[in-house]
């Protein structure tokens, strides 16, 4: 008899806007509805139903005993970190001989950095077709904020991923509460480097209380700022990215693949002005602008090497 895969349970954050609530549960029935071969289920953690316990009743009762957890989290802040891992263990223990495993965030991923760059070409439409008028488009990317730095540090690692190949004057960053700077603050920057056309995009997957704070806020720098033009871009949404992300999140999870984070690794991922390197086989080298490495020919040495399914790299100074 075939072993049934591992279900799957997805983590969210939670919110006190019903819509916001709402998307996620409508994601998470599309899950199901995209993968018949496995039991599917999700709950929060904080301020909106079903709460996460209930959601692995649910899966409990349908007779599973081993399931992987997917937080549907840009980051790895608090709750990716500690309240997840914590809300599992006590279902464990609630329902003895239930096993899982334990899946990682979802960003900074490729798919996720396409869907944000159509996001800014919707906000755009025709104004920044050209690489001329696109070189002229400031970028702030506002994610969630937290008391987490490394949380915090993603979100700047998403903000150079997107700028990095796509053309814009540059992507600045700014966080919508907990962490500094806040959004009027981060337009001030935007302002202060030249900007004269900015687009606001929320680094968030749904709508919410949050994403509307940003929205609200932006358009109050707005209008107290006529002489920039400011548009506002929509949050990432229940796009087919992120369901297949979802998904291999999960087979990450299941099969205990959980490396080192290599989703915006050059030689692997196809990320824009860089096509021409993915496979690449990777040689030593040396940086002769680095004050601490004095490295000749022939003495360069290297840091080890991680693999990418069909193939692996080093990196090296």
């Amino acid at each position: 008899m075939t072993t049934p895969p591992p279900a799957l349970l997805i983590a969210g954050h939670g919110t006190r806007d019903e819509a916001g609530a709402e998307a996620f549960r409508d994601f998470v029935r599309e899950l199901g509805r995209r993968h018949p071969e496995l039991p599917v289920a999700g709950g929060f953690i904080e301020l909106s139903p079903p709460p996460l316990g209930d959601a692995v009743t649910e899966l409990v009762g349908q007779g599973v005993r081993r399931f992987a957890a997917v937080p549907l989290m840009l980051v790895s802040a608090g709750h990716a970190k500690g309240d997840i891992p914590a809300a599992l263990a006590r279902e464990k223990e609630r329902h003895p001989g239930i096993s899982y495993s334990y899946g990682r965030p979802l960003g900074p991923h490729p798919a996720l950095l396409n869907v944000l760059e159509r996001r800014l070409d919707e906000a755009l439409g025709d104004t920044a077709r050209t690489p001329e008028e696109r070189a002229e488009v400031t970028v702030l990317l506002v994610g969630r904020g937290s008391t987490d730095p490394d949380a915090n540090a993603e979100v700047h690692k998403a903000a150079r991923l997107l700028w990095e190949g796509r053309g814009y004057a540059g992507v600045e960053t700014a966080f919508v509460s907990l962490a500094a700077p806040d959004v009027p603050s981060g337009l001030d920057r935007c302002a202060r480097l030249g900007a004269r056309r900015i687009v606001v995009l929320p680094y968030f997957l749904f709508t919410g209380i949050l994403p509307d704070r940003v929205r609200r806020q932006t358009g109050d720098w707005a209008a107290a700022h006529p002489e920039t033009e400011v548009r506002s871009a929509d949050v990432i949404g229940p796009e087919p990215e992120l369901l297949d992300l979802v998904m291999e999140r999960y087979r990450e999870a299941v099969e205990g693949d959980l490396r080192m984070n290599c989703d915006s690794c050059v030689y692997r991922i196809a990320l824009p002005g860089f096509a021409d390197k993915v496979g690449l086989p990777q040689q030593p080298h040396f940086h002769p602008d680095d004050d601490d490495h004095h490295h000749g020919p022939g003495q360069e040495h290297g840091h080890g090497h991680h693999h990418h399914g069909g193939h692996s790299h080093s990196h090296a100074h």
